[in-house]
């Protein structure tokens, strides 16, 4: 739990100084989405086939503080400094560098607590490697299509 409470703390910190361009409402929309999606996606690989989980096996209220306050700041980051206007490569490179950079984080979950928090059944970290573009290409799609709603509000008003 103090490995986890440390990050919170510096991806939150990271997260807010370095929020703009992004609006507040974006924000709260991106925080709830990844809530939701992440909780949608613990749903089926923890709970239903025990693929892995937080601190212990079932229910355990200490996983909901990794959901609500380290991964939206985490996609908070990601999207922010994302290279929207930049050629294909350079997004593809962007995203290869954080996928290692998120299974990188994800193996050092795996020490034992108070560092560690996670713990796999059968899940492996390459099957994080090979998920992790998908989860963020969704997360782009999101800010993208957010951003149009955002665009039409302001026409609008």
């Amino acid at each position: 739990m103090v490995g986890l409470l440390i990050v919170i703390l510096i991806f939150n910190f990271f997260a807010f100084k370095y929020r703009k361009p992004l609006t507040g409402n974006f924000i709260v929309h991106l925080w709830f989405f990844t809530i939701a999606f992440q909780q949608l996606f613990d749903l089926i690989i923890n709970f239903k086939y025990h693929g892995y989980w937080y601190f212990s096996r079932g229910a355990d209220w200490r996983a909901i503080v990794a959901h609500v306050a380290l991964l939206p700041p985490v996609n908070m980051l990601f999207i922010r400094f994302y290279p929207f206007h930049t050629s294909f490569k350079k997004q593809v490179t962007y995203m290869i560098i954080w996928d290692v950079c998120i299974v990188g984080y994800e193996l050092l979950t795996l020490l034992p607590e108070p560092w560690g928090y996670f713990h796999y059944g059968w899940w492996r970290w390459e099957y994080s490697a090979l998920l992790n573009p998908f989860l963020l290409l969704s997360l782009i799609g999101f800010y993208k299509w957010t951003s149009i709603l955002e665009k039409n509000v302001c026409k609008d008003s």
